[in-house]
C-alpha cells in the first residue's frame, strides 16, 4: 500500500502533493513502483495535528481518487468519516482505511456494509491531539488484540461481512516507541484474531529514535527508509497481509528478493504496471491469517491426496540409484468464499497446476530425508498467494525397513 497524503501538514510529505496534478502523478508512480493500493488521505493523523472538516477533506481527496480510478489504479481512502468514505467509494475507491476502527463515526459500518468493500480497522484510542495521553497499557499486545477484537465484533454485529475485515495494530497511535517495538515483535499474537493484518511503520518517529546520530538527535524523517524496509520485511515474514509505506520501490524490491528465496511467509510478490496479476483489492482482502478467529477465519480447505510420483530420495545409495514411489497428501487452508461468489478459478487454487508443481519437486533434486522433501513441498503450497496455511504428508511405502510395515510418513504444517 503506497501512501499518498494530499495534506499540507502530514509528518512525512505534507504539502508535497496538495496540487491535483502532483498528487495524481505521484499516485501513478506509486503504482508503477509496485503498490497494489494507493492510500489517499486528506487529513493528517500525526500526533498533535488539527482536524479539518469533512468538506475540506472531500475537496482534497475526491478529485485525486477520480483521476486515479479512471486510470485503473486501485485506491483506498484513508479517513475516519463516513461521509468522506461514502463519497470516496462513489468516486472509485475500493477500500476504506479507517484509522479509528469505526469509533470516530458510528455510521462508517453502514457505509462499508452497504458498499461491500474491504474495511481496515486500526487500533485507535483518540484523535491526534489526545493520543499521547492515552498510551497506557497493562500488556500492549494483549490489550491491542482485545480492543481490535471488540472493533471486529462491532463490525460483524453491524452486518459487515467477515471477509471484508482487515486489522491494523496502529503503530504510533497512542503508543510509545517501546509499545511499537513490542507489537512488532509479537505480531503473530495479533494474527490469531484470524483476519488479514496491515502493518504501517513507514518513517515513524520510533524508527528515528532508534537511529540517533552522534549528537543523540533522532534520524530525520527522510532518512528512515532502510529502517522502514527492514520493519516491513519482518512484518511480512511474521505473516502480515500488507504493508503501508511511503517509498514503494524500496519495499517492493526487498519483497521481490524475499520472494526469490522461496520463503513461505510472503503473501504475494509486488506487482506493478507490467501486466501482472492485480486482482481487485476486495478479493485479496478476504484472505485471513491463520488461527481461530471471529466470523469467518480461514477454515476452508482444498485437499489433494494420494498424489503419486517416483523419486530418488533417501540416505542410501541404492535409493538414489533405483528410486521408489512416494505418495503425498496436501491440505491447503484458504478462504474459498471469493471463489464461491465469483465462480472464477483465479479466486482459488488451480489444483491441477499445483499437482504438477508438487510432482516436479518429488521427481526433482534428491534429498536424504522425507522431512526435507515435505518442507520443499510446503514451500510450493505456500507460494500460492491465497493460501494461509498448508499441511503436507509424505508417505514412503517402500522404505528400506527389514520388517513388515504398512507405511512410513511425516506430516508437517506451516502458516505464513
Amino acid at each position: 500500500m503506497g501512501v499518498l497524503n494530499v495534506t499540507p501538514d502530514s509528518f512525512s510529505d505534507g504539502g508535497r502533493y496538495a496540487d491535483l496534478d502532483a498528487a495524481v502523478g505521484h499516485g501513478v508512480r506509486l503504482c508503477a513502483a509496485g503498490a497494489d493500493l494507493v492510500d489517499v488521505g486528506g487529513e493528517s493523523t500525526r500526533p498533535g495535528a488539527d482536524r479539518v472538516d469533512a468538506e475540506t477533506e472531500n475537496a482534497r481527496v475526491l478529485p485525486v481518487i477520480r483521476e486515479l480510478a479512471a486510470a485503473g489504479i486501485p485506491v483506498s481512502i484513508d479517513t475516519s468519516r463516513a461521509r468522506v468514505a461514502e463519497a470516496a467509494l462513489a468516486a472509485g475507491a475500493d477500500v476504506v482505511n479507517d484509522v479509528s476502527g469505526g469509533l470516530a463515526d458510528p455510521d462508517m459500518a453502514r457505509v462499508v456494509r452497504d458498499a461491500g468493500c474491504p474495511w481496515v480497522l486500526m487500533h485507535w484510542r483518540g484523535h491526534s491531539r489526545e493520543m499521547r495521553d492515552l498510551a497506557s497499557y497493562t500488556d500492549v499486545v494483549a490489550d491491542v488484540r482485545a480492543e481490535l477484537g471488540q472493533r471486529v465484533d462491532e463490525a460483524l454485529a453491524a452486518g459487515v461481512a467477515a471477509d471484508r475485515i482487515i486489522v491494523d495494530p496502529g503503530l504510533g497511535f497512542a503508543k510509545t516507541a517501546a509499545h511499537n517495538w513490542e507489537l512488532s515483535a509479537r505480531l503473530p499474537e495479533l494474527l490469531e484474531l484470524g483476519f488479514p493484518l496491515l502493518f504501517g511503520a513507514s518513517r515513524k518517529s520510533y524508527l528515528g529514535q532508534l537511529l540517533t546520530g552522534p549528537d543523540g538527535a533522532p534520524r530525520p524523517t527522510a532518512e528512515r527508509e532502510a529502517a522502514t524496509v527492514a520493519t516491513s520485511l519482518l512484518a511480512v515474514a511474521a505473516g502480515a497481509w500488507g504493508v503501508r509505506v511511503h517509498d514503494v520501490r524500496a519495499t517492493a524490491d526487498a519483497l521481490a528478493v524475499w520472494a526469490a528465496t522461496g520463503r513461505p511467509h510472503l503473501v504475494a510478490g509486488p506487482t506493478g504496471n507490467d501486466g501482472g496479476d492485480r486482482r481487485r483489492p476486495g478479493a485479496e482482502a478476504g484472505r485471513g491469517g491463520a488461527g481461530a478467529g471471529r466470523g469467518r477465519p480461514m477454515t476452508d480447505r482444498i485437499e489433494l491426496t494420494g498424489l503419486r510420483a517416483r523419486g530418488r530420495h533417501g540416505v542410501y545409495d541404492f535409493e538414489r540409484a533405483q528410486g521408489q514411489e512416494f505418495v503425498v497428501d496436501a491440505v491447503l487452508e484458504l478462504d474459498l468464499a471469493p471463489a464461491a461468489r465469483s465462480d472464477e478459478v483465479t479466486d482459488t487454487v488451480h489444483y491441477g497446476e499445483l499437482a504438477e508443481r508438487l510432482v516436479a519437486v518429488i521427481t526433482g533434486e534428491p534429498v536424504n530425508l522425507i522431512e526435507t522433501l515435505a518442507d520443499r513441498l510446503l514451500a510450493v503450497c505456500l507460494a500460492e498467494p491465497l493460501v494461509g496455511a498448508a499441511t503436507i504428508t509424505v508417505h514412503k511405502p517402500e522404505a528400506p525397513i527389514p520388517h513388515a510395515f504398512r507405511d512410513v510418513a511425516v506430516t508437517m504444517r506451516r502458516t505464513r
